[in-house]
């Protein structure tokens, strides 16, 4: 796609890196994820982090997502709940709650989703735990 003449905006490497995931195509997602993060080391956004993040998660790659999300935290962008969710679960699975409980106290999840009189609500959490 690259080589047909589109340009190679971080939008464009987001929906290869996409297609990539819903095509089972990992070495190929993370040959790409190795040139973006090389070519624009400091311009990688959230949404790229966080894409690459959720297809290691879909694909079951624990060790792949605490190396994207160090790499996160080195170039100091601040993970959403989302991948802070992920990144927890990783690290579950790989028996690392030291890292898992500092992960979750740096990057706090201020928020979680209750079911109330049948309507999904939004509050607070002090500290929260995966159910």
């Amino acid at each position: 796609m690259l080589s047909k003449g589109q340009g190679a905006t971080m939008g464009t490497y987001d929906t290869l890196l996409l297609a990539f995931d819903m095509d089972q195509r990992v070495d190929e997602a993370e040959s790409l994820w190795n040139m973006i993060v090389h070519a624009h080391m400091r311009s990688v956004s959230k949404k790229l982090f966080s894409r690459m993040i959720s297809l290691y998660d879909h694909h079951d790659l624990p060790e792949k997502i605490v190396e994207v999300f160090a790499d996160m935290e080195e170039l100091r962008v601040k993970p959403d709940e989302d991948t802070v969710r992920k990144v927890t679960s990783a690290l579950r699975k790989l028996g690392q709650e030291e890292k898992r409980k500092l992960v979750i106290k740096r990057h706090g999840l201020k928020w979680k989703y209750i079911h109330f009189n049948g309507e999904r609500v939004r509050v607070r959490t002090s500290v929260w735990e995966e159910d």
